[in-house]
Formats: structure tokens, C-alpha cells, sequence
């Protein structure tokens, strides 16, 4: 008997990939709060991978959102503590109006074992941040904007995306780079530019667009414990 496929059998658009999470939880039964966690470690392994390649003993920057991308980023922060990696970790956005749902979750998991990460307000918040912890941080972690995004980005967030991609470390997308379109490669105004994006479930209909590579350098899919049955509407 041939083995179940971990991933479908083609690049999937926005709304797709977004089915395919939908059909696993509601229908499924697989908790969401599980897909984070399996997300969040097959992210974890290829961090530390790419960190040893780079020959680095400092710590891993984080850059997180609000969304589940942001929880992707959360999960990968306590796992990496686990592991004796330091972490630095910037949360754009309040702690007065902390993440909801899954995302939420892992961000009180994360703070019930250490410190609450800076809010980084703006983006002349993330650029002095990123200029403070850059210097003993072998890379960062993009986990700002995931497939959530699918409009142009407003000034606020533009001007993030823009500080981001300034960062000269060497910089893992999670999911997507921050202001990629998922189903046309284009930036939504700006993208950052990585040198690995670890992609969820399926490579993204835009990633094989002209140009695209510029932005997701090489992609890595990761599994995340979504059943085949999950992608059965993809032919």
C-alpha cells in the first residue's frame, strides 16, 4: 500500500489552502490550536537547520503579527526556548489588545514561561528594535503577514513591511514573505525578500509567478498534520 501524500498534488491559491484548513477543522475534527503547533515545529526544525548552515551561535529574531501567522511565530519562540536558542521577539501590536483564538493561545502559552515581548507600535518602533537586537541575532523570522493579507497594504502597514525588508539579517518568511500576494507572487506594496520561505500544507499558486523567487528564495513545504481527505476538492 502507497503511503497517504502530505501535501496536494499542485500550488494552491488563497481561498484553497483556506479550505483545506476549514475542511480539517470543521469537518475533520483536527483542532486548529494542533496545526499551529505542528506548523510552529516544522518551522522550528528548519530555523535551527538554517541557523547551523549560517554558523550561528546568537539568537533568533522574531518579528510577529497579529494573525496566525504571528501564532506560527509564537509557537517557533517557545520551542526554540525550549531548545536553548535565544530568542528575541517583537509582537506588532498591544498587549492591551492581545491575539484572539489560536494565535492568542500560543502568545499566553509563550508568556506564562518567559517575558512579554516589546510592542513594537509602529514602524519606527520595529526599525529601532530590529537596530537594538540585530547585532547578536544571526537571523530573523518574518511571521508578520501570512495569506491573511489580500489587499494592498495600508500606510501603516506598508511602512512595517518596508522597515522589515530593510533588516540586513539573513531573513526566513513563514508561510509567505510579509506583502506577497499568495495567488499572484506581486507585492501588495512591498514584500520582504527571504532567503527560505517555509510554506504551510502546499506551495502558493503565486510562487511560481515571473519574479516571485526574488522574494520567497527557496521554498520548503511543511506538513501540518492536515489529512488528505482535508484536500480531496483539489484536482
Amino acid at each position: 500500500m502507497n503511503p497517504a501524500p502530505l501535501e496536494p498534488p499542485r500550488p494552491l491559491s488563497r481561498a484553497e489552502v483556506r479550505e483545506v484548513d476549514r475542511r480539517a477543522i470543521e469537518e475533520l475534527g483536527v483542532p486548529g490550536v494542533v496545526l499551529m503547533e505542528n506548523a510552529g515545529l516544522g518551522l522550528t526544525r528548519v530555523v535551527l537547520r538554517e541557523r547551523e548552515r549560517l554558523g550561528g551561535t546568537g539568537a533568533v529574531a522574531i518579528v510577529a503579527g497579529r494573525g496566525n501567522n504571528g501564532g506560527d511565530g509564537f509557537v517557533l519562540a517557545r520551542q526554540l526556548a525550549l531548545r536553548g536558542v535565544p530568542v528575541e521577539l517583537g509582537f506588532c501590536g498591544s498587549s492591551q489588545d492581545p491575539p484572539r483564538g489560536d494565535a492568542g493561545l500560543n502568545l499566553s502559552a509563550l508568556l506564562a514561561a518567559g517575558p512579554e515581548p516589546p510592542d513594537l507600535a509602529d514602524a519606527a518602533a520595529l526599525t529601532a528594535w530590529l537596530a537594538e537586537v540585530g547585532p547578536h541575532c544571526d537571523l530573523v523570522v518574518d511571521a508578520l503577514y501570512g495569506t491573511g493579507l489580500a489587499s494592498a497594504l495600508r500606510p501603516a502597514g506598508l511602512a512595517r513591511v518596508q522597515a522589515l525588508a530593510a533588516c540586513p539579517l539573513p531573513l526566513i518568511a513563514v508561510d509567505l514573505p510579509s506583502g506577497l500576494c499568495c495567488d499572484t507572487g506581486q507585492p501588495l506594496g512591498a514584500a520582504t525578500c527571504a532567503l527560505r520561505t517555509v510554506t504551510f500544507v502546499a506551495r502558493k499558486l503565486g510562487f511560481d509567478a515571473p519574479g516571485a523567487s526574488d522574494y520567497t528564495g527557496e521554498v520548503e513545504v511543511v506538513a501540518i498534520g492536515c489529512p488528505p481527505a482535508a484536500w480531496a476538492h483539489v484536482f
